[in-house]
């Protein structure tokens, strides 16, 4: 008998082994930790398991340290970030920029719109970088939400410049920018770029990758799809953006005393 089996005698209500090899495998391909480890199992599978068994598992294997590329900063090394009361209130823009496709040379941008309040983000893959590519993803951005947008935030990009900013004004939605050298003001969005990394394009089949945006545009769209509607996030206490969406709303729609 390995020492395993004995210990699982002598600890009848130990983890089991099955559940075990779903929170490793967790940890090694998204780099979850043990809270969102615990919120996964919970949605995904129906299974209750503490995120201190979580940490204790994990420490067993050798594996309660994130890679040092995945690790947060200190807290009070952190800009806290505030949330805006409802949706809508304040969209955060920004743009990726992609790596270059093997053997082509060209550079695809991931533009990134994310709500303030629920987290609900729109993504979409263009060829350019420039104010029309801008100008033609914020009108997808305004035609998909299902709330109003009342401010959009950027950077001072390039893209982000004159034609932007008056095209944005004409749609009766107030366009500022972030000061300069200051992207924690953006940092929902730098935040969730993060993300895309470490959960979307780390595990990306090369192979797949491709220099056809409607194929790109495909696959982001499925990942925008997880993130939105099935990912627990940890910043909203385990709740997926349309769940808190639906919470604001419901929220909203009470009458007041």
């Amino acid at each position: 008998m390995t020492k395993v089996e004995q210990t699982r005698l002598m600890t009848p209500n130990a983890t089991s082994r099955e559940v075990v090899s779903k929170i490793l495998y967790l940890r090694q391909h998204y780099h979850f930790g043990p809270r969102r480890i615990a919120d996964y199992l919970k949605r995904f599978h129906q299974i209750s398991v503490a995120r201190s068994s979580v940490h204790r598992i994990l420490g067993r294997h050798g594996m309660n340290r994130l890679p040092a590329n995945q690790k947060y900063r200190q807290h009070a090394k952190r800009w806290k970030r505030y949330e805006k009361p409802q949706p809508g209130h304040r969209l955060q823009l920004d743009v990726k920029f992609l790596e270059r496709i093997p053997g082509t040379g060209k550079r695809l941008y991931q533009f990134t719109a994310i709500d303030d309040c629920t987290r609900i983000r729109v993504l979409k893959v263009f060829d350019a970088c420039t104010q029309r590519a801008a100008i033609r993803f914020v009108d997808d951005v305004i035609r998909r939400l299902p709330f109003r947008i009342h401010v959009i935030q950027t950077d001072n990009g390039a893209e982000f410049q004159s034609a932007f900013h008056w095209h944005v004004e004409s749609q009766d939605i107030r366009h500022v920018y972030i000061q300069p050298r200051t992207p924690h003001l953006n940092g929902k969005v730098e935040r969730s770029h993060r993300i895309d990394d470490e959960e979307f394009y780390q595990l990306l089949d090369r192979d797949g990758v491709t220099d056809d945006i409607h194929l790109f545009n495909d696959k982001l769209r499925a990942w925008e799809d997880y993130y939105n509607y099935q990912r627990p996030h940890g910043a909203l206490d385990g709740q997926t953006p349309y769940e808190r969406l639906l919470a604001k709303t419901k929220a909203n729609a009470l009458p007041t005393s």
